[in-house]
Formats: C-alpha cells, sequence, structure tokens
C-alpha cells in the first residue's frame, strides 16, 4: 500500500513540475532565469523555516552536511539547465535534460556496485524515447555547448533523485526539505551578484506565476518527492518524474494554446508504457539484472 502512495505522490510531483512549465514561461516575461530561482527557492525556505523555526536546534551537523549538499545539487542542475537553454533549443534542453531518467539506475552500480534489473534499463529508455517525441520538433543536429550543459545538468538532476533516495531513510523530511531549499537559494542570490543580473522588481501583477514555482513547483513538490521516495527506489521515481514532459506539454495546450501533434501523442503513449514496464511485475524481466 505505501509503494501506491508513493508512486502517487510522485506522480502528483510530475503534474506539478508540468504545469510549472507554464509558469516559468510567463514569469520569463519579467524576470531573467537566476531571479526566478532566486524568489521560488527563497519562498520555499521562508515558509519552511517560520513553520520548523522552533526545531532549529535538533538539526546536527550531518543532516546539515546532506540537506546543503541536496541544495548544491538542485541549484547546479537548474543553473546549467538556464545556462545551457541559452545556447541550444528548448526542445533539445528538455529532452537532453531528461537522460536522468537513463542515468539514475547506473548510478547506483557505479557509486555501490548495485546491480540494475533489467526493467529498470528498459522502462527508463522507452520513457526516453517518449520524451524524445514530445520534446524534438527538428532533428537533433549537432552537439554545442549548451548540450553539454544541458547535459551536466541531466547529471545533477539525477544525483539529486538518486542522493535524496539515500538520505530520506535517515534523516526527517523538514530537515532535509529546509536546508536544501536555502542553500539553492543563498547560491541563487549569489549568481544574481555574479551575473550582474539586478534585484528582481516584486509586482503583484509580474510576482504570480514565479509565486506559483515558490509555492507549489518548490514546497509542496519537492516535499512530496522526498516523501514519496521513502516508499519507492530512485529508478522509480526517475522514470515517474518523467512523466512532466506529458504534463508540460498538456498544460501548454490547455493554458497557451500550444497545437497537438502525433508526435506528442506518439511520445505521451511510449511514457505511460515506460512506467508500465517499471512498475508491473514482467515474468521474462522479473529477475534479471545487468
Amino acid at each position: 500500500m505505501k509503494k501506491y502512495i508513493g508512486i502517487l505522490g510522485l506522480l502528483t510531483v510530475a503534474i506539478i513540475w508540468g504545469t510549472g512549465f507554464v509558469a516559468t514561461a510567463i514569469g520569463l516575461d519579467n524576470y531573467s532565469p537566476f531571479q526566478i530561482l532566486a524568489i521560488r527557492f527563497s519562498v520555499a525556505f521562508i515558509i519552511l523555516l517560520i513553520m520548523n523555526i522552533k526545531r532549529l536546534k535538533t538539526i546536527s551537523q550531518k543532516s546539515f552536511r546532506r540537506g546543503t549538499s541536496l541544495g548544491v545539487f538542485l541549484f547546479l542542475a537548474f543553473a546549467f539547465q538556464t545556462v545551457g537553454l541559452q545556447f541550444t533549443t528548448p526542445s533539445k534542453n528538455a529532452f537532453l535534460t531528461a537522460v536522468n531518467v537513463i542515468i539514475v539506475p547506473f548510478l547506483g552500480f557505479l557509486i555501490f556496485r548495485k546491480k540494475v534489473p533489467v526493467k529498470g534499463v528498459v522502462g527508463s529508455f522507452v520513457t526516453l524515447i517518449g520524451i524524445a517525441m514530445l520534446s524534438l520538433t527538428s532533428s537533433l543536429g549537432g552537439i554545442n555547448v549548451g548540450d553539454v550543459l544541458t547535459l551536466v545538468c541531466a547529471v545533477f538532476f539525477a544525483l539529486q533523485i538518486f542522493v535524496t533516495d539515500f538520505f530520506v531513510t535517515e534523516e526527517e523530511t523538514w530537515v532535509l526539505m529546509l536546508l536544501q531549499m536555502g542553500c539553492a537559494a543563498v547560491l541563487s542570490w549569489l549568481a544574481i551578484l555574479v551575473t550582474g543580473e539586478g534585484m528582481p522588481s516584486i509586482k503583484v501583477e509580474t510576482v504570480m506565476p514565479v509565486l506559483y514555482l515558490g509555492i507549489a513547483s518548490t514546497l509542496i513538490a519537492y516535499f512530496l518527492q522526498t516523501v514519496s521516495q521513502k516508499y519507492t527506489t530512485s529508478s522509480q521515481a526517475a522514470v515517474i518524474l518523467s512523466t512532466e514532459a506529458f504534463f508540460g506539454m498538456l498544460g501548454s495546450v490547455l493554458l497557451l494554446g500550444e497545437q497537438v501533434s502525433v508526435n506528442m501523442l506518439i511520445g505521451s503513449i511510449f511514457i505511460f508504457i515506460g512506467i508500465l514496464i517499471v512498475e508491473l511485475d514482467i515474468p521474462f524481466l522479473r529477475k534479471n539484472e545487468v
């Protein structure tokens, strides 16, 4: 039962993150990328700080190191994704970011020599094909600097998912969340200073999409991710969370008027099949590992 609660929680996260693409697109009309990151992480951190201020003294040095390491991975993932987008197309950026679906199962092998279930590998590749169908509107073309930076971003997203899976069994959710968001917020503000983007102007008519990113896409979504990963594996989490591409497409169609294409429909089917491969007990994949 707990397994299905975890799956449902991660699916909810994917829906929130998918709609977050729409909010980000709207927010970029008034804010720079690092300004959006700074606001969204700061909002999440401040809310968590207010909710848990009486418990701050219980945070150990070990928990502090773990939480801030997650924050570093989270910030670097978004930072490389944002910078990479300046040199490549949004479709290639989305596709290459989704490579984390394939990276996660192999991190366990590289770090802990943990065998990789065949169904995890097969499900990851099938899901990646679906994301490619959703994201790519033209041929991949040549590899440029933006593509390389986006691949680095995929590694950090994979590390964030993988390390979260490792820490959640020993740490309280609120501790990891508070420290992760606080660290990412600090790094985002430092990035603004380094890049010279300037302090964001907070106005009610322009800040609402960014507040949605801070409260829903960051605070609520990462809380659900952290809790849900207590009941799922990191490979399962990566595949389920990758469905954000489908929900992002759906949100773009419904809210931004994007046209539905055959690629979108086929991609959605591949993503669904990929999830079924990972989640269902398929006889010929049951015991095999690589």
